[in-house]
């Protein structure tokens, strides 16, 4: 069982996984060379919209001109910096008003990641992004404590899934290979190795990227006029 895997021994050493990354983004693959191979790389549009094991749950509109899909961990600091400071300009300069269709796809770094990912999904289509942006926003208080199995609990509580919905989310062997496999996709075909990793309109851009990154790279893109 899936819960079952989340022992103490086991989340801890996952959560402290993700601490480690705290002072850049967390290598997963082959550090280094392969990694600065496939940086500011393209890839085939219709290869990476193509529906994976999960469907993507997509805002803004579908004629946009600019598309991101970004990779990330519930327990990268980063990913959880950029939930905070840069996506908040993203959704409302670009994805509301018609310039940018956006996703966020699962790209866990240890098993807590997963966990948090499959309670996002377990609170349905409508409420998943809400469920991510609730765990960004309270990553501290549960992916780095001494009893995050515990705390991650507490957490969801507020978006109203109960300690039995919890656990049953967490038994879900299905999903749990759903996002694994999501995870393993993105790796395999697209080279996706830290988080954050986005691709904007095809092209790879891996890590934290500020406000004034994100306007430098989409103004170009977008129609004149």
């Amino acid at each position: 069982m899936v819960f079952s895997k989340l022992n103490r021994r086991t989340v801890l050493r996952g959560a402290a996984l993700a601490g480690v990354a705290s002072a850049g983004s967390v290598m997963l693959l082959d550090p280094g060379s392969a990694r600065a191979a496939t940086e500011g790389a393209s890839y085939p549009i219709d290869q990476l919209m193509a529906e994976g094991q999960l469907p993507d749950i997509w805002l803004g509109a579908r004629d946009a001109p600019v598309t991101i899909i970004e990779y990330a961990s519930m327990t990268c600091t980063h990913c959880a910096a950029f939930a905070a400071e840069t996506y908040p300009t993203l959704k409302s300069k670009y994805i509301d008003t018609g310039k940018v269709r956006f996703t966020l796809r699962e790209f866990p770094l240890d098993p807590l990641a997963t966990a948090g990912f499959m309670l996002a999904r377990c609170a349905g289509p409508d409420k998943r992004m809400a469920m991510v942006d609730l765990l960004f926003a309270q990553q501290k208080n549960w992916a780095f404590v001494d009893k995050p199995v515990e705390a991650l609990a507490n957490t969801v509580k507020q978006a109203g899934i109960s300690q039995t919905d919890f656990e049953t989310c967490l038994k879900d062997q299905k999903l749990y290979d759903q996002v694994n496999a999501v995870r393993d996709n993105a790796a395999q075909k697209f080279a996706v190795d830290a988080t954050p990793t986005f691709y904007i309109n095809g092209k790879k851009q891996a890590g934290e990227m500020t406000v004034a990154d994100l306007d430098k790279i989409l103004e170009p893109l977008l129609p004149k006029g």
